[in-house]
């Protein structure tokens, strides 16, 4: 007897009584002698992820043991689809019944009409929680992390990944974190070009940060000025690959944290046009640390602007970043705790990068 692999599909319909196709469809390999349909996800509702328009769809996870090989497993999927009236008129056209072979064990698979694991499903979230229902601590292949990690990272958001856009890759977290280390790591990794934020060249922080708040206005437009020229959506190719050691929406932070109210309405005025105009990134690096080690390590490496910035500041800059990625909703964010990840070791670069490739366009 033929030993049995565990699978995951996914299952979604948009078109005609879509409970009822999805339905069908789970009958239908159930009634496959080959095929034993384990249990399903609840049911959600979801919007089309392109072509506006389209009705919504019905989606659900499905978890089968079979002793099918990979590609009689899809070829079994595929004829099912055509059963129910399933018509290919594109990608992204609507369809009676869509199933698609997500994880077939632990095998990874790149054929010309398949690629196993599913090669957009850490982008979607309905899919995402289905299979979190299912098996939370299920892991991918090729990105080894649990199911329940990817769906974090997604927030609750679908994601399509979209070549005509610059392909930022923008490194967060607080003062002493390790963000320019982890970002010179990644470009010379990726081969691509890095925009590092001018901390050495802003000649009011150190004022600032000494407590003349009457500088920090000027302090806070240098940074907004430089930033978005750097990240100017004309300044940026589509399709090119850039690193920043820095995410833009840090500036209100810290404008936040900095102004005084009539100093902060000002900068309000001028940051809400500057946003409109900005590449946003498809990818965010959430570097985690505690305020402690941070603070040992920006005493160690002694700016002459940083001397006077104290756990209290950081305290509350890490507040404030963990609020902005708890309702992120423009790109996965990839948590990196540094106890766990070294952005100094070859390794865990390599790893990081590796993972990196599967959120952007290479």
């Amino acid at each position: 007897m033929s030993e049995k692999t565990t699978a995951y599909i996914a299952l979604g319909s948009n078109l005609g009584d879509r409970e009822q196709f999805i339905k069908n469809a789970l009958r239908l390999l159930a009634e496959d002698g080959e095929i034993t349909v384990v249990r399903a996800s609840d049911i959600s509702e979801t919007t089309a992820l392109a072509q506006s328009g389209q009705p919504k769809y019905l989606n659900a996870v499905a978890e089968l043991e079979t002793a099918l090989s990979v590609q009689n497993l899809y070829g079994a999927l595929s004829e099912i689809e055509v059963r129910l009236g399933r018509e290919r008129n594109g990608r992204w056209s609507p369809r009676t019944i869509d199933l698609d072979l997500l994880l077939f064990g632990q095998e990874v698979v790149k054929l010309p009409h398949l690629t196993v694991p599913h090669c957009q499903m850490h982008l979607r979230s309905f899919v995402l929680s289905g299979l979190c229902q299912l098996n939370p601590t299920l892991v991918h292949p090729v990105l080894r992390e649990s199911i329940h990690e990817l769906a974090r990272r997604l927030n609750g958001t679908d994601f399509v990944p979209e070549s005509h856009r610059p392909q930022l890759i923008s490194v967060a977290g607080i003062i002493g974190v390790g963000k320019t280390t982890l970002a010179l790591s990644l470009a010379d990794a990726l081969d691509c070009e890095i925009m590092l934020e001018p901390y050495d060249t802003n000649p009011y922080l150190a004022d600032v940060y000494a407590g003349k708040k009457d500088l920090a206005l000027n302090s806070q437009l240098y940074f907004l000025t430089a930033r978005s020229q750097q990240l100017d959506s004309r300044a940026l190719a589509p399709g090119q690959i850039v690193v920043s050691d820095y995410v833009f929406d840090q500036d209100a932070i810290y404008a936040r944290r900095l102004l005084d109210t009539h100093q902060f309405d000002l900068y309000e005025k001028i940051h809400s046009p500057v946003a409109a105009s900005i590449s946003t990134p498809v990818l965010v690096l959430y570097m985690q640390d505690s305020v402690e080690k941070c603070v040992d390590r920006i005493r160690k490496r002694n700016r002459p602007y940083e001397r006077s910035v104290g756990p209290h500041f950081l305290e509350s800059l890490n507040s404030e970043y963990e609020h902005l990625f708890a309702d992120w909703k423009i790109c996965p964010v990839i948590r990196l705790p540094v106890s766990d990840f070294d952005c100094t070791c070859n390794r865990h670069i390599q790893q990081l990068v590796n993972q990196i490739k599967c959120y952007v366009i290479v």
